[in-house]
């Protein structure tokens, strides 16, 4: 099993900035695309953004140009740039990977979700 851990939300005014960490660990073998999400009050989980292993990256229409996704494959992090907060950025947010590992009969890809961190934008 693998165990995805999220840190560096919190709280910050409308205009600041934060950077979302997310570290993958156990019984890895490959990890193909990684992304973040988000969940406000009353709402549906919604991608936020997402990489592929190849750095290909996708974002939401209401990040574009204020969010940057990015990883490092050799510490199995993906990252999350924050810039020009707004109120309706406040969320939780969680960190998503599919991860590839060996059963020890076969290799298994499975998606690994992590516990959530919040963000709040708020003056």
């Amino acid at each position: 099993q693998a165990q995805l851990v999220e840190s560096g939300g919190g709280l910050v005014q409308p205009g600041g900035s934060l950077r979302l960490s997310c570290a993958a660990s156990g019984n890895i073998f490959r990890i193909d695309a990684m992304g973040w999400y988000r969940q406000a009050p009353g709402k549906q989980r919604e991608l936020v953004a997402s990489i592929t292993s190849g750095d290909s990256t996708n974002y939401a229409d209401s990040v574009k140009g204020r969010f940057t996704i990015s990883r490092n494959n050799a510490k199995n992090t993906v990252y999350l740039q924050m810039n020009s907060l707004k109120p309706e950025d406040t969320a939780v947010y969680y960190c998503n990977a599919d991860i590839m590992y060996w059963s020890g009969i076969r290799y298994i890809t499975t998606a690994y979700w992590g516990q959530g961190t919040q963000v709040t934008v708020s003056s």
